[in-house]
């Protein structure tokens, strides 16, 4: 199940959060973001038990977009323990991601 971050949740769902986050920063009107759309739907059923995965809309969450530096969409971070730990820019496919997620669980 893919969640939804906002600027108010975030703290709670994504800092404080036990497991590793995926946060996928998208805007509606970004054709690259609904590519990636149903990558990052699989791969929340895929990971899940031992990922959260969500999303957050740059235009309505301004203020924790500019926190984490997003200045290009779509933007993938993981957090484990509350801090980013890897940055994902641009569209990528689903092999790629899953190298770099598993790559981030481990460490």
């Amino acid at each position: 199940m893919v969640l939804v971050f906002t600027d108010q949740n975030f703290e709670e769902q994504v800092i404080k959060a036990k497991t590793a986050v995926l946060v996928d920063f998208f805007a509606d009107w970004c054709n690259p973001c609904k590519m990636m759309a149903p990558t990052v739907t699989q791969l929340a059923e895929e990971y899940d038990g031992e990922l959260t995965v969500g999303k957050l809309n740059v235009d309505e969450s301004q203020k924790t977009a500019a926190k984490f530096n997003v200045m290009s969409i779509p933007t993938l971070i993981i957090f484990k323990a509350g801090q980013p730990v890897k940055q994902i820019v641009g569209l990528q496919d689903k092999i790629s991601l899953q190298k770099q997620i598993d790559e981030a669980l481990a460490s």
